[in-house]
């Protein structure tokens, strides 16, 4: 499979799980199957001549995107500016109604100025420094001086551009560790943004999904302050191997509100893939009583990345928000990554 459909299938993937997933976040697992059915939730909340809505994890997933685009040079300097401006940006689209006439980039683009119940730690985080803290990052493990104490699922959802470039999984692990705890101090919070990059990268690269998952859990166990998304990844593949696919399986997993939570629920759901398939894997994804936008999300990033956009159900791909956007932000991350090494 071209690495080109792996990465627009990420970009395109997370979009879906997003808006497959916002509508019911918030609600209890009964709630939904009772308004659902049985097989949970198997519908976009479109509306006719309007598309499936996004959410500000795939608003900020594209400002990612766009903050390593403008880096210049990927060293860890130059990335942490960037995309904190990238991130500042995003932050006027959620108090401006509109783009200004000579607004250029994501910025120009109306859609992206929808306000979707953003999360608290990345507002508050972007609107207390208008430049990254000099003391940012930390050495991993120890807690950053922005929101120090959260570790909410923000810095996951956002992280999957750093996996995008064809960076190997310790340069997409730190960038997006780093990166993350521009909103986000605590340490498993930052560490489960770059495990999820990590993973991402190695998806994209071709590993075989469940190799990549310990591939990736080996690299987290090694790092300080990782053992907490360790044994949330640990738990999501035990009970994938252990239990029928099911949505009481995921809710033993978690419920997402919380990084390394978030993760796990998109890994347990892209093992579960290999026996129900990409679309069955989203449904798991986001019916439950957590976050189901963030971690539907995340799936979709997943499930995009291992299997390309070619994998992803087109009728629900056909109706998200933004598709052309995510479309060229792919194009230009896929044109930015290095030739391969000889």
């Amino acid at each position: 499979m071209a690495r080109v459909d792996r990465v627009r299938g990420c970009l395109l993937g997370g979009a879906l799980g997003d808006a497959l997933g916002w509508p019911v976040e918030f609600q209890r697992l009964e709630r939904i199957l009772d308004r659902h059915g049985p097989e949970g939730v198997r519908t976009l909340a479109a509306t006719p001549g309007r598309p499936a809505e996004v959410t500000d994890d795939t608003q900020m997933t594209l400002f990612t995107a766009e903050g390593l685009l403008q880096a210049g040079q990927l060293t860890p300097e130059a990335v942490l500016t960037s995309v904190h401006a990238a991130y500042r940006r995003w932050l006027r689209t959620q108090c401006e109604a509109a783009p200004k006439p000579d607004e250029t980039g994501l910025m120009a683009e109306a859609w992206l100025y929808a306000s979707r119940a953003p999360g608290n730690a990345c507002l508050s985080g972007l609107e207390a420094h208008a430049a990254p803290p000099a003391s940012v990052p930390v050495p991993t493990g120890e807690r950053g001086p922005v929101n120090s104490d959260s570790k909410g699922c923000g810095t996951v959802m956002r992280s999957a551009p750093f996996g995008l470039l064809g960076l190997g999984p310790e340069r997409s692990f730190q960038l997006a560790s780093d990166c993350a705890q521009l909103t986000h101090g605590h340490p498993t919070g930052y560490v489960a943004a770059g495990a999820f990059a990590a993973l991402v990268d190695r998806l994209v690269a071709g590993a075989e999904p469940r190799a990549a998952v310990a591939a990736t859990i080996a690299q987290t166990a090694a790092s300080a302050g990782g053992a907490e998304t360790v044994a949330a990844l640990e738990r999501a593949v035990r009970l994938a191997d252990e239990e029928q696919p099911g949505f009481d399986a995921v809710e033993r997993v978690g419920l997402g509100w919380i990084a390394e939570e978030c993760l796990a629920i998109a890994v347990h759901a892209l093992v579960a893939a290999a026996v129900v398939g990409p679309r069955r894997a989203l449904t798991l994804s986001v019916t439950h009583s957590g976050d189901s936008d963030s971690t539907g999300a995340v799936c979709g990033n997943l499930l995009g990345a291992a299997y390309g956009a070619a994998a992803l159900p087109s009728d629900w791909l056909d109706q998200i928000e933004g598709r052309t956007t995510l479309l060229r932000v792919a194009g230009d991350l896929i044109a930015r990554t290095p030739p391969p090494t000889p």
